[in-house]
């Protein structure tokens, strides 16, 4: 779609400050609707729809949302916005939890929700391409046909797009990895608006820099990702899941890195503490005991899981886990997972009526038992009631705060409580995300986990990028 002529001219001597002026916001808005019709929506309520996630950060709504439906239109939009020197912030499904969709200073927000499109899938080779806005679940519906699937599982039904964007991981990470490790190559619309393909469907390439990792994680500041190519898998022949009772978080920890560290190619191993599971339980009705868990599942040939199953068994016994309650009925386990996955409601119902607040952090595994066993005993100290749920097979475990933000004494409290978390697993050498991303919410602690040169070499190459400092203003770094 070419947008009218009258709109792209030489860009104010402003453009390059934020927030853009009323002017500039006009012209874009005028030219977006001449050109995308009631693809552009300026009404209050959808701006808002699109100016805030689930967090605790106040909406900021964009000026404007627009729904492209190809790489093109992408481009063309985002190439505007750079002649009138506005903000640009891509939206996926509105999934993220550290305000990465936020619009803090204005601007044009892109909807990816109409670019639905498998492009191809490689099923010899075991990869696709597809759109950015094609969601993890519709994707594994249009493999499963063909004995494939995707396997990075974030709880909620995000987009690739978003996914890619964010680094994205999940439950199954501890087998199959992150988004880093299954994207090929991207297809992203830069700053000027200018297309770039990263890579091919080669399975390695030492053929320059690195772009598709570059974009990976970047969370829409340096490029807005419009294709992605992806590793794909077999659906393993046998799938069996379980849940094992354990006396404390420390059992259930150190049972977790003793399967890591002997090898045992475990699938999934999630860690619910035993506020989660009373929140599990009330949510997903799922009548389980009221102590630690861990989701177990194993996937292979039918003789390998039950070869898995049962040393992870013994493994379990002796940290005083058990018994196991196996789940090999597709429904079962279907069942299970939803559970898992809806955590995150499951915690609001244990205190309805507050906000929740959640956030995560990443240590290596030797230390993941003592860090989730202080977060333990520093929740109980701080008065708060915030649920643990982790993917502690990588050493990835979150926090779901329960906050009355009409409370600052306890916001206060909340707010203290996170930011020992994150000296905690930095002191461990650890991360302060290990799948949300840092959006907002965590600019600050960057230099704490990077030191301060690094931050400069990620200051250089944004302004290199992104010189006015429009692709989603406000999020990683403070330039």
């Amino acid at each position: 779609m070419n947008l009218p002529a009258a709109a792209l001219h030489e860009p104010p001597a402003s453009a390059a400050k934020l927030p853009p002026s009323p002017t500039s916001i006009d012209a874009v808005t005028r030219a977006l609707a001449a050109s995308f019709g009631n693809r552009l929506v300026t009404s209050l309520a959808v701006r808002q729809q699109h100016g805030h996630t689930l967090t605790w950060i106040p909406n900021q709504p964009p000026d404007a949302v627009v729904f492209p439906q190809s790489t093109q239109e992408v481009s063309d939009i985002v190439s505007l916005c750079a002649v009138h020197g506005v903000p640009v912030i891509a939206f996926g499904t509105g999934t993220s939890l550290e305000g990465h969709v936020n619009a803090p200073f204005g601007g044009v927000c892109i909807d990816m929700s109409q670019m639905k499109a498998v492009i191809a899938v490689h099923a010899e080779d075991l990869d696709c391409v597809v759109q950015a806005g094609v969601t993890r679940k519709e994707l594994n519906e249009h493999l499963r046909d063909q004995g494939l699937m995707f396997p990075i599982d974030p709880g909620a039904d995000a987009s690739i797009g978003g996914m890619a964007a964010t680094r994205a991981s999940g439950t199954n990470a501890v087998r199959y990895g992150t988004m880093k490790d299954n994207v090929l190559a991207l297809t992203a619309v830069m700053a000027d608006g200018s297309i770039v393909k990263t890579s091919t469907r080669a399975r390695k390439t030492s053929a320059g820099y690195d772009l598709t990792r570059l974009l990976v994680g970047s969370e829409g500041t340096l490029g807005i990702i419009t294709e992605i190519t992806l590793k794909l898998h077999g659906i393993p022949e046998a799938i069996s899941a379980g849940v094992c009772p354990f006396p404390s978080v420390k059992a259930a920890c150190d049972a977790t890195i003793i399967t890591i560290q002997s090898g045992l190619p475990v699938a999934r191993i999630e860690l619910l503490d035993e506020v989660m599971i009373r929140g599990v339980n009330i949510h997903s009705k799922l009548g389980l005991p009221e102590t630690v868990m861990l989701f177990v599942e194993f996937h292979g040939t039918e003789a390998s899981v039950k070869e898995q199953s049962e040393r992870f068994g013994e493994i379990a016994a002796e940290f005083g886990g058990g018994p196991f309650e196996w789940a090999t009925k597709a429904e079962d386990r279907s069942k299970l997972w939803q559970a898992r996955h809806d955590a995150y409601w499951a915690a609001r119902a244990l205190r309805p009526g507050v906000e929740s607040v959640a956030t995560d952090v990443c240590v290596p595994i030797s230390q993941l038992a003592d860090c989730v066993e202080e977060t333990k005993r520093d929740i109980e100290a701080s008065g708060l009631i915030a649920p643990i749920a982790g993917h502690v097979g990588d050493g990835n475990f979150h926090t779901q705060p329960l906050v009355d933000l009409t409370d600052p004494e306890e916001v206060a409290r909340a707010e203290a409580f996170i930011e020992r978390l994150v000296k905690r697993a930095l002191a461990m050498g650890g991360t302060c995300t290990g799948e949300h991303g840092v959006g907002q919410k965590k600019i600050k602690y960057l230099e704490a986990e990077h030191g301060a040169s690094a931050l400069v070499v990620m200051r250089t190459l944004k302004r290199a990028l992104d010189p006015q400092n429009i692709l989603n203003p406000g999020k990683i770094l403070v330039l």
